[in-house]
């Protein structure tokens, strides 16, 4: 189930320390030790899955609604104005196990590094060109992935 050499894995296993928040048959939940603001929640599946599409499908939606749980629980008791949910595959995953975050936001926090600098579309045809590819790729199971 766990990797060795898996900083989330010995997470898991209990073999590292951790402030828990959750605890499911899928998942772990527990407050990230680099956090962008008080009260980051990373959320781990149990099984070691470096990327979401490495997730069984059978977890997905119990995994999906412990993060939904969570995200509430965040934003109440830390009187939140909201957050954000976040999962990075590959670029900018500093451990290769699947992790969801989620963060507390408030208004005027300065969080903007994630969203920037936006790239337009070049024009229609280019916006149409690219759903297209995409709708192709989600046709045939989502590009290869199961």
């Amino acid at each position: 189930m766990g990797r060795a050499g898996c900083a989330f894995c010995a997470i898991v296993a209990g073999e590292a320390p951790a402030h828990r928040i959750v605890e499911t048959r899928e998942l772990v939940g527990f407050l990230d030790i680099r956090p962008l603001f008080p009260g980051h929640v990373l959320l781990v599946p149990r099984v070691h899955a470096p990327i979401l599409a490495d997730l069984p499908v059978a977890d997905i939606g119990p995994c999906f609604t412990t993060v939904q749980r969570v995200e509430r629980a965040v934003v109440s008791a830390l009187t939140a104005d909201g957050s954000m949910v976040l999962v990075n595959n590959v670029v900018s995953q500093s451990v290769p196990h699947l992790h969801v975050h989620v963060i507390p936001r408030r208004s005027g926090d300065g969080l903007r590094l994630w969203l920037g600098p936006r790239r337009p579309y070049a024009d229609e045809a280019a916006a149409a060109d690219v759903a297209a590819r995409i709708r192709t790729a989600y046709a045939d199971g989502g590009g290869g992935v199961s």
